[in-house]
Formats: structure tokens, sequence, C-alpha cells
């Protein structure tokens, strides 16, 4: 029997998550997710994938963040026919969530055409259409928490809640092997571990003594402090009214699935009690509105009565996004995606950056070379849709609102995993991140030949049979999933020199500033 893992996301960086497990029953999937970040690492969407899908017998999703369910239309459109297999909120959230994947995929296409054709280059077609996206729908099969699963022959799965999001799970698989003892290969996919904290979920739970342990890292190397709701809303009303204060509008980018919908609970529940003056929250995205209504249909009822507030304005369509652009104060714009890199909150961006009296509330992670991560990182010019944009507003962040585990979460949750017979991967992790992270469990008595950081498509075979596992290449290095990429450091050096221009106080300073830039790369 032989039994191999290949990392085909999500190792040595934070997304793309996508597992590819070749065993002799067949062949399966837990995670298809779509890779974000620098547009090095995005353009790994529209490349082959790194196995045939057509050879993939079944998918298991943790959750329905795009980062792992993104390309699962582009798997379908490659010619995977069979089972998708994930927990009833995920199939609802994913019902609204990849169609409108699929949107964005064709708007930002559409608009990328426009000015490729002005440009004389070449058309680009998108990832997948909202109506592949669509046609997917049909292939997903819901499952119960703790039930197992039969997933293809001699290979079962059993869903635990991960505590993440609503619907999340880790993914524990037992795949028989053939051993004189009967015992089968035990292995355990965290997906993205909850804090215990978060506004809808439960503490993460799982199963101990596993065979193979797959572990994320996320925040493998921080902490947050502990605090309790009230504490989590005095910090919100605190940025709110700080904001609105300055006399300008409030931007957050914020994840459609779950962000949005804790922000609109707290928001509630600071109206309701007068923290916070009066003030429009404008909801600007699509999704956001769906992803809502699945949120209120598994909720209790008074935080599902809390996400329908009277202060909140569900964006009807792209006409009346527009009109947001003549709103210049007093308003709460909340809108995706929230590492900015796409989708409505480019143009609200676009709107208010330049504004002195306006504020940027960063609420979720940014992924290296993310438009989020450039102005978390203090960017003072910053080119949205080509247009240069000089950053005067406030950019704050709030890491109070984060799904996944802290250094010390997730170090508890590994150690009531233990003990784990054979090895523990991080991954799902900033190289950063997963270095601090395997020095944590050293600390903590964890062997280190029991760790591994695997790197991206990186194989590694649990158990030699007489078949021979397919290896694919590598198609990054860990090193280009962690960080800016040349399109960022071009993107900087544009909007360098333009201000280095401006500073110049003659027309000859900057011909001659120019005619220098020119002749050091060899243009003159």
């Amino acid at each position: 029997m032989t039994i191999s893992v290949t990392f085909c996301g999500a190792a040595g960086g934070v997304t793309g998550s996508c597992y590819f497990l070749q065993t002799d029953h067949g062949n399966f999937l837990v995670d298809c997710g779509m890779f974000q970040g620098s547009k090095t690492v995005r353009e790994l969407n529209y490349g082959k994938f790194p196995f045939e899908a057509d050879r993939i017998s079944a998918v298991l999703l943790t959750h329905a963040h795009i980062d792992h369910t993104g390309l699962v239309p582009k798997l379908v459109k490659a010619g995977f026919g069979g089972p998708i297999y994930a927990t009833e909120p995920t199939c609802d959230l994913l019902t609204y969530m990849l169609p409108d994947s699929g949107y964005i995929q064709e708007s930002e296409v559409e608009r990328l055409n426009r000015r490729n054709a002005r440009r004389g280059r070449p058309e680009v077609t998108p990832i997948y259409t909202r109506e592949d996206a669509e046609n997917t729908l049909s292939q997903l099969k819901t499952v119960d928490y703790h039930e197992w699963l039969p997933v293809i022959d001699g290979v079962r799965a059993r869903f635990w809640d991960a505590g993440h999001l609503l619907g999340s799970a880790s993914i524990e698989v037992e795949i028989e092997n053939g051993d004189k003892d009967g015992k089968p290969t035990r292995l355990l996919f965290s997906g993205d571990v909850g804090t215990g904290e978060a506004v809808f979920n439960e503490a993460p739970e799982a199963p101990a003594g596993v065979d193979y342990l797959f572990v994320e890292t996320t925040y493998g190397d921080r902490n947050r402090p502990v605090m309790t709701d009230e504490e989590r809303r005095e910090m919100l009303r605190k940025e709110v009214q700080d904001a609105l204060g300055n006399g300008g509008n409030l931007v957050i980018p914020s994840f459609a699935v779950a962000r949005t919908q804790e922000l609109l609970v707290d928001l509630a529940h600071l109206f309701n009690r007068g923290q916070l003056p009066p003030a429009n929250v404008f909801v600007d995205s699509p999704l956001a509105q769906r992803a809502t209504d699945v949120f209120a249909k598994h909720l209790k009822r008074g935080d599902a009565q809390a996400l329908s507030h009277p202060k909140f304005h569900m964006v009807p369509d792209v006409q009346a996004s527009k009109q947001l652009a003549q709103v210049t104060s007093g308003a709460i714009i909340i809108s995706a995606s929230g590492m900015c890199d796409a989708g409505r909150i480019r143009y609200h961006l676009k709107n208010n950056l330049w504004r002195p009296n306006c504020t940027v509330l960063l609420v979720g992670f940014q992924a290296a070379g993310s438009f989020g991560r450039v102005l978390q990182s203090g960017a003072k010019h910053v080119r949205i849709h080509g247009d240069e944009i000089e950053v005067r507003a406030r950019i704050r962040t709030l890491d109070v609102y984060s799904g996944h585990a802290d250094q010390d979460m997730l170090l508890q949750w590994t150690k009531n995993r233990l003990p784990v017979a054979r090895q523990i991967f991080l991954t799902h992790g900033e190289e950063g991140a997963r270095a601090a992270f395997r020095e944590v469990l050293m600390a903590h008595g964890i062997e280190d030949k029991l760790i591994s950081m695997p790197m991206l498509d990186d194989t590694v075979t649990l158990k030699k049979g007489k078949g021979q596992p397919a290896i694919p290449q590598a198609r990054l290095s860990g090193e280009e999933l962690s960080r800016d990429d040349w399109h960022n450091l071009y993107a900087g050096t544009v909007t360098a020199l333009s201000e280095k221009l401006r500073s110049l106080e003659t027309a000859e300073e900057r011909k001659e500033m120019l005619e220098k830039v020119l002749r050091d790369i060899g243009s003159v």
C-alpha cells in the first residue's frame, strides 16, 4: 500500500490550501483553494493543477473561505466529476460564494481587457466564470460533524468543529493500509483553527493520537491579548468614534463571510446602547448580503436579529455602490475583499484614501504582497486601477476579529492532539510564522525530528508500497510565497519616481533626473 500527500498550496504561504492525497484506493483532495497575495502568487490560479483533475475521486472541504475552496469550479471545469463533501453551513455559504467568485473573475478580466486593448496587449480569460461555478454546486454533498463518511474504497473521513467559521471543520482521515495488525493510517488536517472567542463560533475540537498531523500556522509567530466581548467592542467603539470624529468616512475592508457579520453584531450592540454617534453603515458586497442570510439561518435568535439593525443598509447594486462616492463624511462603508485586492473595496479606497479626514480600518490578516499589506506597511502613494493615489487617510489595524488561533492557542490545540506517532506538518503560514511556531513546539518538548515544514508542491510518502506517487515540479519557492514580488516593487518604484519628480523645483532638474534614470537602465 502506497500513501502520499502533496502540498499543492498553503506551504510556505497562507493561501491556496490544497492537499493532494494518493493511495492505492484512489486519489482525493483536502481543500482546493485560491491563491491570494502578490501578483506572482495569484498567477498560480491561472496555471495547470499539479495533478490530473479527472483522476481525483473526491474533495473534502474544511470550510468555505475562498483560499480553501476558490479553485473548486476550476477543478470541475478541468474534468473532476466526483462528490465535494462539506458541512451543511459550508455548502450553504458556497452556494453564494463560488458564483460570486466567478463573477469577480469575469468583472476583473473585463476591466483588464479594456486596458489591454488600449495598450495593444492580448486579451486574458477568467480562471472560471459564474456559470462554471454554478455548474459546480450540484456536486456539493453535506456531512455532519462526528459521523464517519466513506470517501472512496478503503478511505473514510470524519469532520470536527474547528471553531473558525460557521461550518468550519478539522478533518480526520483513516486509510486502510493492509498491515497485518489491521490498523489504518490516521491523518488529521486542522483546517483553520479558531480562537474559541469569536462572535459566532465554539471552541475548536479534534481527536488525539493520530499518525500524521497537519497544522495551520497563520499566527504561529504572535499572540493577541485575551479579551472579553465587552473589551473587543470597546476597542471597536474607540476606532469608530475616532474615525467619525475626524470628519470623514470610515472604510473597512472586510471579508464578506464571517468578518462582516461579526462586525455588524458588535456595531448593533454599540448602537443599541448609545455608545456610538448616529451613523449609517453601508454594506457594499452582494456576497456579504447573501452570507448574512445564511448566518441568520444558522444563528441563535439574538445574533440573527442584530444583523438586521435599522442603521445597516445593504447596497443593492453597482449603481448604488457608485453613488457612495458622493458621501464624503459620516459613513461607515464595509466592503470586500478583506485584503483589498479585488471587488468594490478598491473603488471605495480610491475615493477615500486621498482624504486626510478619512480612516481605513484593517480588521483581517493581510497576506504578503496584498494591497492591504501595502497600506498596512505605511505606503504614502499607491496605484489603483492605473491611477496614482496619495495616501492621506489614517490607516488603522484592529487585530481582534481574526478567526485564526494565535500562537498560544495553536500550541494548546496541537498539544491536545498528542501523541502524534509519525509527523507534524506545519502549513498555512508565512515562513517566519512557521519557523517561530516550530521553535515553540520544540520548547514544549516536541522533538525536532517530529516536525516538518513542507514547501509548495513537496510530496511526502507516508507509507511505501508497490505504487509510485506522481511527484509534480515545484511552481514557486517558499520565499516567493511569503514576500512582495517584482510587481509590488514596480508599483512602488513608479510612485516613488513620481513623488521625487514633484519634489524637484525646475523642469530642468526633472529632465536631468529622468535622463539619469534612462541611462541607468540603458535606454539612452
